[in-house]
């Protein structure tokens, strides 16, 4: 009875795979438009990548008439188990692709240095990125990849992206994927790329068949779909039931709902993955958990942000008040994050009417970039009161990530590499670029690196600071005794420096007005 019920079971599994293998051929054949494969080393894309090459291995030469590019994305700070078997299989299915003549490629895109996690949080002083303000995704993944598929659709006119989308995983996945469905169509239209299409062979997929499939056909390019699911199973804490009751599948859980990513995410309250692997013996990542926990923590840590956005625009965050048991009126700091919320006593408190906010800011000294935190709430005419809104992260938050990060590239312990960075020297020249541009003339960056890692790097002599020490102190004397704002000039001078030598210095004056018109200069 068991044999039969397995047997059934199995065979309905192949008979999904063969109609899916199928469907894959028909869509192939049915014009020229190059196919990208997006692989992101989970399940479900193994699984989109194995039918796919199943099927053109099963192809005549002459049917296999267009390119087929497998893309992997690397954000440049992905969890280093899960990078290191992204970049086996790309190697793998290349190998293999060239031994039967497969027209695939493989590719693994990356966010330019600019852009990187690291160039951005130390670099320009981003937030860690949390659900409100998911900077990352854009920047890291979708960029890159758009790159990739933007630069073959202007060689091929229009492209075919592959995905390993299945309906029933989330609500908005499946809007998306009703809303750009058309009938009677497999292709469907890409959300925002022109003339790219996406086929989605598996939408039909429950997670069930996903692992039913990959543990029951072996890999053709030599992998091991078994250590894939203990990869999942590892990264759960250890629990990967592979089911088929609903009821059961309902109380059990499932490791489907696991999601890799990137070894540093603040945007999950808890990094269950990261975590999963330590547990199941990778006990070298734990610098790493600890560092993005502290990275967590830090986010809306008043005296780690500026109090000024990016662009000096000053904000106020609405602020509320309650009576306590005792009588006194407290200030109602709400949860946010890794903030619990807070009760502080109005009386600690200074109360600046709006109207006088920037003669309190001169008249006490205070500079709203600085890490100092001013205890002032901010009075509007109809008596509401008002906190000012947090900005970038400080310089000297910054210079504290940085060295932190170093510190834990510097002492860990990868099993299989001697030096393992966390962070490229691409990036480093790149963060040493920003703060130049963002007036740390100081170079503060490769002392830093220095005293961390033990030895210097070559750095640009195009980067040196405009000013050594003595004059950066003249010019600190000048601005205090015209009451001219440091910052905007030292801001204005590198704007000068980036224009040098142009002929044509389209943009700059857009420059200087961005520059005179920030906010805390004209409260």
């Amino acid at each position: 009875m068991l044999d039969n019920l397995i047997g059934n079971l199995f065979e309905q599994q192949n008979n999904k795979a063969e109609e899916t293998k199928k469907l894959i051929k028909e869509v192939y054949l049915s014009d020229n438009r190059p196919w990208v494969v997006g692989y992101s080393g989970g399940k479900d894309s193994t699984v989109v990548v194995q039918l796919v090459f199943e099927t053109l291995s099963e192809l005549s030469i002459e049917e296999l008439h267009k390119k087929v590019y497998v893309i992997s994305s690397d954000t440049l700070v992905e969890t280093p188990l899960i990078i290191n078997s992204i970049d086996t299989t790309l190697r793998r299915i290349q190998e293999e692709a060239l031994k039967r003549d497969l027209p695939i490629e493989t590719h693994k895109v990356k966010p330019q240095y600019e852009q990187s996690f690291w160039s951005n949080i130390i670099g320009k002083g981003y937030p860690s990125p949390n659900q409100s303000f998911r900077w990352c995704t854009d920047r890291l993944k979708i960029e890159p990849a758009n790159a990739f598929i933007m630069d073959k659709v202007s060689k091929f006119g229009e492209v075919v992206m592959v995905l390993g989308v299945r309906e029933n995983e989330s609500q908005s996945r499946d809007n998306v994927l009703k809303s750009h469905t058309v009938e009677g169509k497999e292709l469907m239209r890409h959300t925002s790329l022109t003339n790219a299409f996406v086929f989605a062979p598996i939408r039909k997929f429950s997670v069930n068949d996903v692992w039913d499939y990959l543990l029951s056909s072996p890999s053709p390019w030599g992998n091991d779909n078994h250590e894939l699911n203990k990869l999942y199973q590892d990264s759960s804490s250890g629990e990967c039931p592979l089911v088929v009751d609903k009821n059961i599948k309902e109380s059990a859980g499932s490791c489907g709902n696991s999601r890799f990513g990137c070894w540093v995410c603040t945007v999950v309250n808890e990094d269950k993955a990261l975590n999963g692997f330590i547990i199941s013996g990778s006990e070298w990542l734990k610098p790493l958990l600890a560092f993005r926990n502290w990275l967590a923590s830090i986010r809306d840590d008043r005296e780690m942000r500026m109090k000024y956005r990016m662009g000096g625009q000053i904000y106020f965050n609405p602020i509320k008040t309650e009576i306590g048991d005792d009588g006194q009126e407290y200030v109602v700091i709400p949860k946010k994050s890794q903030r619990p919320k807070q009760y502080i006593a109005l009386d600690n408190y200074t109360i600046v009417k709006k109207e006088n906010l920037k003669s309190y800011l001169d008249e006490n000294n205070i500079d709203l970039s600085s890490s100092y935190d001013p205890a002032i709430l901010i009075e509007d005419q109809n008596g509401n009161y008002g906190q000012l809104g947090l900005g970038p992260y400080t310089m000297e938050a910054r210079k504290e990530i940085l060295k932190r990060l170093l510190e834990v590239q510097k002492n860990l312990q990868h099993p299989e590499e001697e030096i393992f960075e966390l962070i490229k020297e691409e990036e480093l020249r790149v963060i040493r670029r920003y703060w130049l541009e963002n007036g740390d003339w100081e170079d503060s960056l490769p002392p830093i690196f220095e005293e961390v890692m033990g030895y210097t790097l070559d750095w640009e002599q195009d980067d040196r600071p405009l000013f050594d020490s003595e004059q950066l102190t003249d010019l600190e004397s000048l601005c205090q005794k015209h009451n001219v704002d440091l910052k905007s000039l030292k801001k204005l001078i590198s704007l000068e420096k980036n224009y040098a030598g142009y002929k044509v210095r389209r943009g700059l004056m857009q420059d200087i007005e961005k520059v005179l018109k920030q906010d805390y200069l004209h409260l």
